[in-house]
């Protein structure tokens, strides 16, 4: 049946990269907040309803909203396709950018930005990468899920810029209104492109065959329902992992500029861009290694060197060693890091529980990424509240991912020897 299909594969990855690329001003949040506590600390009238303390909520309440939206949007992605899901997800966005542009209240903006905007993120992201991965045989779910979602990564590299320049021009209230048309249309455009394999497609029997090959039969579906994944070990040992070696990374990516400025001064923002394409690499090449060695392997490789990296960090940002080259190298391998995550776990919730109920599942798995952004930025900020320091917020991700790392060696060690066991038996 497969093989009189026109195969959408790379159209559909395509859109879904350019999805994410719009979607990724989350992580140009800081360029608004900067304008924002300007006119706070400039006690201007029309920001009064805000406190300094206060500016990064909608930042905050929108990582939230995100990691909850996608566990409604990936069960919706699931029954009713990505197509009207990422059509919302735009919709959601546009609406929200739209709204805090014509008001300077607080409350509008943790709803505009934080809630509206935050939940169109979620139903957008989470609609992106299944029916890419869909058109692929499974030894390519990595390298095509990290295609998608590099887009995300990559995004603040053009956002940032082009934010401060719009921002420098129209000020900050007709800028949001700028974005919030052009998402609306990029994204719902886009969603139509989205487009899973009709019933019954194999990508495996898509492939040509090879002269004198006999094709192998596909391996029976797994297809786990959310409740069911949950009951399981390996979503614990997935959950646990991906917030442990998340919350690492953004706890760097919160105070990236400000670790960045004895050794950069005024081009510590250059920081934040050298990151966003670390990010974004390190997705597509996670993606990419996972399908030749294992999700899990990859995974412990990456735990160990993100640990590494950490404890580099510490005397390269106080003693300032290796000056700027230093600091840039380290910057763009904690966003490679950082950002291996997001294909690897999606693609490990498709390898352990299936494609029919995917986006459901990794939305329950993505809660992990929220927590995290919630809980572990919070405790490093009380470190370096307390000491004056990055050293303690530091050491606290390099012990976490090195247990989080053994933790995943020893889970690893008794899968294979329970393999083992079945094939001798």
């Amino acid at each position: 049946m497969s093989s009189g299909i026109k195969n959408r594969g790379w159209s559909v990855t395509l859109a879904g990269l350019g999805i994410n690329l719009a979607l990724g001003i989350l992580y140009t949040w800081s360029i608004f907040q900067a304008e924002i506590v300007k006119a706070i600390k400039a006690k201007a009238p029309a920001w009064a309803s805000w406190e300094l303390a206060s500016a990064s909520d909608p930042y905050a309440v929108c990582c939230l909203v995100f990691a909850i939206a996608m566990v409604f949007a990936g069960k919706m992605q699931d029954r009713v396709g990505p197509r009207t899901t990422a059509a919302i997800g735009g919709l959601l966005v546009g609406l929200g950018f739209i709204v805090i542009s014509q008001s300077t209240s607080y409350g509008i903006w943790v709803l505009g930005f934080g809630v509206l905007a935050g939940a169109g993120i979620g139903f957008g992201y989470a609609s992106a990468t299944p029916p890419a991965v869909k058109w692929f045989p499974k030894s390519k779910t990595g390298l095509i899920a990290g295609l998608v979602v590099a887009g995300f990564g990559l995004a603040s590299v053009y956002i940032a810029p082009l934010s401060k320049f719009l921002v420098g021009a129209y000020g900050l209230q007709t800028s949001m209104l700028i974005f919030g048309i052009a998402f609306t249309i990029v994204v719902v455009g886009l969603s139509t492109v989205l487009v899973n394999p009709p019933a019954g497609y194999s990508p495996e029997q898509a492939r040509p065959a090879v002269a004198g090959q006999v094709a192998k039969a596909p391996a029976a579906d797994i297809n786990l329902k959310p409740s069911d994944a949950m009951k399981t070990g390996t979503f614990y040992r997935l959950w646990i992992t991906f917030f442990i070696s998340c919350g690492a990374g953004l706890v760097v990516i919160g105070s990236m500029a400000a670790m960045a400025s004895k050794s950069l001064g005024a081009w510590a923002f250059l920081a934040v861009a050298v990151l966003a394409i670390g990010n974004a690499g390190g997705r597509i090449l996670a993606g990419f290694i996972s399908d030749k060695i294992g999700r899990q392997l990859t995974l412990i490789i990456m735990l160990f060197f993100q640990a590494t990296l950490m404890l580099i960090a510490v005397p390269l940002i106080k003693n300032n060693l290796g000056g700027a080259a230093g600091i840039v190298i380290l910057v763009a391998l904690i966003g490679a890091n950082y950002g291996a995550n997001l294909s690897i776990f999606p693609s490990a919730a498709k390898d352990q529980w299936g494609l029919k109920n995917f986006g459901a599942n990794y939305g329950a798995l993505f809660t992990a990424w929220g927590m995290a952004g919630l809980i572990m930025p919070r405790i490093s900020q009380m470190l370096i509240a307390k000491t004056g320091s990055f050293d303690n917020s530091l050491y606290m991700c390099m012990v976490t991912l090195i247990a989080v790392g053994v933790f995943n060696i020893f889970s690893l060690k008794a899968r294979r020897k329970a393999s083992s066991a079945l094939q001798t038996a």
